[in-house]
């Protein structure tokens, strides 16, 4: 499957990543992306950009050569209501927000209190992704999951970053993302790849996360990234697509 874009990465303004924006950009360029995205942490992540960072993107150009070029964030779910560290202006300004669960920011609650954690998420009509919901730290109902995402319009993220063997939610990952390929095959919720890179040489790579899908024989249909006309359903200004 021809991957066209990747939209979950990192430059030097997330405080743990090791390229900046233009290095990150010619790279993707470079491995032949057509659309590619930069998501900084938001500020509840130690060593994150303030919100005055994501308000200012209105000023950023929007290609580099042919390949467009997004603003994104991957904001912190804060509390079990499901609220984010990012609204207002800034959040507005996006092209896009992912939403994630992160164990420094948000303790793993019981199951009940994280579903309840995603489920506020969704509702957020500038949240389009969940990151990593198979982060085996927080007890997941992945059926309700499922389910909750093809209700709001949310696209859950296969990402590669959580096979790497040596990545905090290593594990059970590989049977958290067959259960979510699971039942998002089951509702026909769609399913976003993420590179989660924090340097420009993962930028776009999916090996282990394309191996799965081929064992498991999931719909490309139900997998955003072979389409920039699916790329528009995840972009809260989705004009910026031609």
């Amino acid at each position: 499957m021809e991957i066209l874009f990747d939209l979950h990465t990192h430059t030097i303004m997330s405080g743990h990543a090791y390229n900046t924006i233009e290095e990150n950009i010619v790279e993707a360029y470079n491995i032949g992306l057509q659309a590619y995205g930069f998501s900084d942490h938001g500020p509840a992540i130690e060593g994150g950009p303030a919100e005055v960072y994501f308000r200012h993107f209105r000023i950023f150009p929007r290609h580099y050569k042919n390949m467009y070029v997004l603003c994104g964030v991957e904001a912190v779910i804060t509390d079990y209501d499901g609220h984010i560290d990012l609204n207002g202006k800034a959040l507005e300004r996006v092209d896009y927000a992912i939403a994630s669960l992160h164990s420094w920011c948000l303790q793993p609650g019981t199951c009940a209190e994280n579903m309840r954690a995603y489920r506020g998420a969704m509702q957020n009509p500038y949240v389009k992704i969940i990151g990593h919901p198979d982060d085996q730290a927080y007890e997941t109902d992945y059926d309700e999951l499922a389910y909750m995402a093809r209700k709001y319009g949310v696209a859950l993220e296969l990402n590669e970053s959580s096979l790497d063997p040596e990545s905090v939610r290593s594990g059970s990952v590989r049977e958290k993302m067959r259960l979510i390929m699971k039942y998002c095959r089951h509702y026909q919720t769609p399913v976003i790849l993420g590179s989660d890179a924090h340097h420009k040489s993962y930028i776009g790579r999916f090996e282990q996360v394309q191996e799965l899908l081929a064992s498991e024989n999931f719909p490309q249909e139900l997998v955003l990234n072979n389409s920039l006309v699916k790329l528009r359903r995840v972009l809260n200004h989705p004009d910026i697509i031609k």
